[in-house]
């Protein structure tokens, strides 16, 4: 199991503390120091689809000009925007041999508590 995100964000914080006070171990995948790969984001959106992934309120998305918003018109451009710049990517993003959560919720990570094994 792997949780993908920022060591400094506060939800990825809140989804680390969580799994760890539930004895789950997990693999931590930092998108600040260990670049997301465009491979990475297909696989991951062939799971959920690319405007639950991308993160419309964040500030790197305040920050992208009006025409880069709106360049945004598919699975590509969304994943070549994604790559470019990480922190687009909603956080925390917890993978799972056949799940994909992302975004933290404890209710969320609470019903999924029978599949996590802790170690």
């Amino acid at each position: 199991m792997r949780l993908y995100g920022i060591a400094t964000c506060d939800q990825v914080r809140r989804a680390r503390k969580w799994l760890e006070a539930q004895g789950v171990k997990i693999d931590f995948i930092d998108l600040k120091t260990q670049p997301i790969t465009s491979e990475k984001l297909r696989e991951w959106l062939n799971r959920v689809p690319y405007d639950s992934l991308m993160n419309k309120r964040s500030l790197a998305w305040r920050a992208l000009s009006i025409e880069q918003r709106r360049s945004v018109v598919d699975q590509a451009s969304a994943i070549e925007l994604m790559v470019s710049s990480p922190m687009l990517i909603k956080r925390p993003v917890l993978e799972m041999e056949d799940r994909l959560i992302v975004g933290f919720s404890e209710p969320l990570y609470e019903g999924l508590s029978l599949a996590l094994s802790p170690v």
